[in-house]
């Protein structure tokens, strides 16, 4: 897979939104292998309606989402489905986006990129703005966890243009961000933050 035209890059440390119609499909690309990707998807014609990780849990049973099932709103209805994905399957449905407040609690003392501050921004770019910041779909991100509830930082388990498709049972809005977590490991032993691509068919 190429990542020229007609890809579209979503860069380091930032967020991109896309508008997809029912029935088509966004392609994103890990295309390093090892960038998670902070990953929401909103009803277009009502933004109170989007992608909700509680409720998607609820309903699949399951902390990882699976090739040809659904993904489900805060409705409970399918707004997208997992089509294609050629990495492991390991993407984290638990953690909330990161913030300024999670880099405070890690030391920061300035002003830290963030999946929340990402959102708005791509949001704010279509000319739009969320009404929350819902828990996302951390594309790629490794969180194993044990028996008794402990959970790890882990690198992802990717590699270089692992893909996932996306199919839209509704015109949404999905928005992207490249996590600028440089703090722990999840973008990586080495910690850095790279661009993605998408397509959208």
């Amino acid at each position: 897979m190429t990542t020229a035209k007609p890809y579209e890059t979503v860069p380091a440390r930032q967020g991109k939104a896309a508008y997809v119609k029912a029935g088509a499909a966004i392609t994103i690309i890990n295309t390093y292998g090892t960038q998670v990707v902070d990953t929401w998807c909103f009803m277009r014609d009502d933004l109170t309606e989007f992608m909700s990780m509680e409720h998607q849990r609820s309903v699949s049973q399951s902390v990882f989402p699976s090739v040809g099932a659904p993904l489900y709103s805060n409705r409970r209805r399918p707004i997208l489905t997992l089509e294609e994905d050629t990495s492991p399957g390991r993407h984290d449905t638990l953690l909330a986006a990161c913030d300024v407040y999670r880099y405070q609690m890690l030391g920061c003392t300035e002003y830290h990129d963030n999946c929340t501050d990402n959102l708005a921004a791509a949001m704010t770019e279509i000319g739009l703005a969320a009404p929350e910041t819902p828990s996302p779909l951390n594309l790629w991100m490794n969180i194993p966890f044990t028996s008794d509830g402990a959970t790890e930082f882990c690198p992802p388990l990717s590699k270089p243009e692992d893909f996932v498709r996306l199919r839209a049972h509704h015109d949404v809005i999905v928005v992207m961000s490249t996590c600028p977590q440089d703090m722990v490991p999840i973008n990586g032993a080495d910690m850095i933050v790279r661009p993605v691509h998408y397509h959208i068919e």
